[in-house]
């Protein structure tokens, strides 16, 4: 490791992280000249069988709420009206294409991670788009010029399924039990938390702070 690592845990489809965008970005762009930035998909939602919105939506219905007052974010109209009207839906939520895309995408803007999972989660929580169908991606191809073709073999291969579950496992590996969660890598099997659930980002960074000071004490 040439430095520290800040590893951000997520998942497309956990609306407290999509309230997080904001605090990530800022705590990145605070310290992208002292530690490299990494996203990793935690594999939130992953049913052996296809599993109907309206399992969630009530619960949904009511936490989205609350997710706006503590974080200023807005839910959109065409997303909650899947979570208000769960019987006229046809969404199955799931999180593996969500995080084969991102396997995909920081393969192409290794440094530009933080960024991608922000437009999936307002792709997906303001514009309402299905994040397992791949019609969802198109409009993210185009922003970052990626190639239509291209991603979508890598979409569909198994090559990048296998990446999207080491994801997973190395989450689990850390012990993750909510999003959005917020490590600092100072060593190869030194890991520090600095933020488990929703964090504003003045607590974040002066936790990242005291991590750095006990690695640069003379800084």
């Amino acid at each position: 490791m040439n430095k520290p690592v800040l590893i951000y845990c997520y998942d497309a489809y956990c609306g407290w992280c999509y309230g997080f965008c904001s605090v990530i970005t800022e705590v990145a762009n605070t310290f992208k000249q002292v530690l490299d930035i990494e996203v990793l998909s935690g594999g939130m939602i992953l049913p052996e069988k296809p599993t109907h919105i309206n399992v969630s939506a009530a619960y949904i219905a009511k936490a989205y709420k609350t997710v706006e007052d503590t974080t200023g974010i807005k839910f959109g109209e065409d997303y909650l009206w899947h979570i208000l009207n769960p019987e006229e839906s046809d969404w199955y939520p799931h999180s593996e294409k969500p995080a084969i895309a991102m396997c995909i995408f920081k393969e192409y803007y290794p440094d530009r991670a933080i960024e991608f999972a922000a437009d999936l989660q307002y792709s997906l929580h303001f514009e309402g788009r299905d994040l397992t169908d791949n019609e969802a991606y198109k409009h993210l191809l185009e922003k970052y010029s990626i190639h239509e073709e291209s991603f979508y073999q890598k979409l569909s291969s198994e090559e990048y399924k296998e990446m999207a579950y080491y994801e997973f496992a190395l989450v689990k590996q850390l012990k993750v039990d909510g999003y959005p969660s917020v490590f600092i890598q100072t060593k190869e099997n030194s890991f520090h938390l600095v933020a488990r659930g929703y964090t504003d980002a003045n607590t974040i960074k002066d936790r990242i702070s005291e991590v750095l000071k006990n690695i640069y004490p003379a800084a």
